[in-house]
């Protein structure tokens, strides 16, 4: 588990079909082999570590779920350690499970904040509700506004700085993830219409 709070924006070292290997400081510290780390939101195990950066295995279906295949050497990736149980939860729970992904439509400057207006699926958007959580590349985000195809969230400054979301342009790809008690409301719902 997660909390959706940034730690570090690492830089992609290599990206080979199947292994990745980020560049990162702050991370690197207390991390041990098999831990979790979520890179652009998505739950990676580390696999090797040396002195400048944390090496992961990528299935084949995280790579059909996620943007992590479009991942080249050089490219900005949010990451976070996962939770343990002395943590304060900062964020919201984020289980680093990528559900789809949407695209980048617009960043639009509000005084100090950006408005970030993002493009997603239909499983996602039925998950979406104004002033609630959602994971854009593993940034825990309150939703501001939505229409049928799209939802919007305002970056406060801290936001801007310290996550990769501000580096992208309009087009390009980002992991979402809904929240998860929304999902198993939903479901118990169906079961019980079903009994």
């Amino acid at each position: 588990m997660f909390t959706g709070i940034i730690e570090e924006v690492g830089s992609v070292r290599g990206a080979d079909r199947g292994r990745l290997r980020i560049a990162c400081k702050k991370c690197l510290r207390g991390t041990n082999l098999g831990d979790s780390i979520a890179v652009n939101g998505v739950d990676l195990t580390v696999t090797y570590m040396d002195e400048e950066s944390l090496h992961f295995s990528v299935m084949p279906e995280t790579y059909r779920r996620s943007n992590l295949s479009g991942l080249s050497p050089g490219d900005a990736v949010n990451l976070e350690r996962a939770l343990t149980l002395s943590s304060r939860l900062s964020g919201h729970l984020v289980r680093g499970v990528v559900e789809a992904t949407g695209k980048l439509i617009s960043l639009t400057p509000e005084e100090d904040a950006v408005i970030a207006r993002y493009e997603a699926p239909p499983e996602i958007m039925r998950y979406v509700v104004v002033k609630g959580p959602i994971t854009i590349d593993g940034v825990s985000l309150t939703i501001v506004s939505r229409d049928d195809t799209s939802l919007t969230v305002s970056l406060v400054e801290y936001t801007q700085e310290q996550t990769n979301l501000t580096r992208r342009k309009p087009g390009d790809a980002v992991n979402l993830e809904t929240d998860i008690i929304a999902r198993y409301v939903e479901q118990l719902l169906q079961e019980r219409e079903r009994a």
